[in-house]
């Protein structure tokens, strides 16, 4: 299922809310309120350095189009200083007080948008990394759901009336992990991870007759290494070849390490309507590839090949360059191998009618290797479960990634 969890039913879901915004009004009752006074905004060519006279109690930001802005909602805080502008995409900045918070909204002279944003320490300057960017870029980011951004917890002040605490259970440790077996005979033929979601204490989504997502995908995911390895045309390797579970970041760097040309995340997707029904090919949406890119370029330790390019050595702004084209390609890649999937499975299994979509799927950011996660169908419709729990249901999945990919390198090779 999409994102590795298990949507809650509404009820629970609901509960948990009520649970958590009454343990914060509880909280907040006790503890002095916030409301810090903006005393500072300076704005330069990438980044806007916010800093409050007091601590504040978050934030989030989206961008809106026509004209270009980026809005900025302040919990806790009120308008204030004058803001310093330095040369950069911001043209203007206005502030106003909204409710119990301040917005501030940055007038753009040109397209840019937010890639990351962190607190300091004490909860009182807010850092946002600034990217410009082309305007159907910009658009695309105008559709993307707002950013938030939170202080580090740890602020019960002694003066507090209160004290509190919560607990919540620690997944058990993951099971200790091993590169895995490479299918296929040891050559130069490129190499396709297949990666089946969830597993372990995860088991995902759970079909009305009690099939869980976990053991799902790894049938299907064993069903296409079957299906490639007997093509002759790729080699192949699972991320799990049983019940454990993996985090998500090491299920992409294990592909990296085996130098994978393509990674495939097998899921199958879950909804509250049981008559949702077909598969769909989901890749990174481009506000989370710009978040990973600054995250990578940041990075202290730049030993990791990146394409074949060691980053040790180079400053911020080459590593910016080289991650970002190299993950631009990524994701144009990406996106083609998804519209191919979706195309080839057309006949086989149900598919949606636009079977291509974006998020942000922490196992699709790898920056240098096309990846995608495919949802297979929904484990909440009888008639796609019963289709997936099949060997002959499998089977048509899996003819489907072999088209794909067999035509996916095809190309690639012929483009070379």
């Amino acid at each position: 299922m999409l994102l590795g969890w298990t949507p809650p039913s509404p009820a629970r879901h609901i509960a948990r809310v009520s649970f958590f915004l009454a343990l914060l009004a509880g909280f907040l009752n006790g503890a002095p309120s916030w409301a810090g006074t903006i005393r500072a905004i300076d704005v330069q060519s990438n980044r806007i350095v916010i800093r409050f006279d007091e601590r504040v109690a978050g934030a989030s930001s989206f961008v809106l189009a026509g004209p270009n802005r980026i809005a900025l909602d302040l919990m806790g805080a009120r308008p204030g200083a004058t803001p310093d502008l330095d040369r950069g995409p911001v043209a203007a900045v206005r502030q106003a007080a909204q409710g119990d918070g301040a917005r501030v909204v940055f007038d753009l002279a040109r397209p840019a948008i937010v890639t990351d944003g962190k607190f300091g320490a004490d909860g009182s300057t807010l850092t946002l990394e600034l990217r410009t960017v082309d305007e159907a870029r910009f658009a695309r980011a105008a559709a993307e759901s707002r950013l938030s951004f939170l202080p580090p917890f740890s602020f019960v002040r002694a003066s507090s009336r209160h004290s509190y605490s919560v607990s919540v259970p620690v997944p058990p440790k993951p099971m200790p992990f091993a590169m895995p077996r490479i299918y296929g005979a040891d050559d130069d033929r490129p190499l396709v991870v297949i990666d089946p979601g969830h597993g372990g204490h995860d088991p995902g989504a759970i079909s009305a007759d009690g099939i869980q997502e976990k053991e799902l995908a790894l049938k299907i995911a064993k069903a296409i290494r079957d299906e490639l390895i007997a093509s002759g045309r790729v080699r192949v390797a699972l991320t799990r070849e049983d019940d454990r579970y993996l985090v998500h970041r090491d299920r992409f760097e294990v592909a990296r390490a085996l130098g994978a040309a393509l990674f495939i995340s097998v899921h199958c997707d879950a909804a509250l309507h049981p008559g949702a029904s077909g598969a769909t090919v989901y890749t990174l949406s481009e506000v989370a590839s710009d978040k990973e890119a600054a995250r990578l370029a940041a990075r202290e330790n730049k030993s990791d090949i990146l394409a074949g390019i060691d980053l040790a050595g180079t400053n911020r702004d080459v590593s910016s360059i080289l991650i970002d084209l190299t993950q631009r390609e990524t994701m144009n890649a990406s996106a083609k191998f998804a519209r191919l999937l979706g195309r080839e499975a057309q006949g086989l299994i149900p598919v949606k009618d636009s079977p291509h979509r974006m998020a942000s799927l922490l196992v699709l950011k790898a920056p240098d290797m096309p990846s995608i996660l495919f949802e297979a169908g929904y484990i909440s419709n009888p008639s796609d479960v019963a289709l997936l729990n099949t060997a002959e249901g499998r089977k048509r999945v899996a003819q489907s990634v072999d088209r794909a990919v067999a035509i996916h390198f095809a190309t690639r090779m012929a483009a070379r």
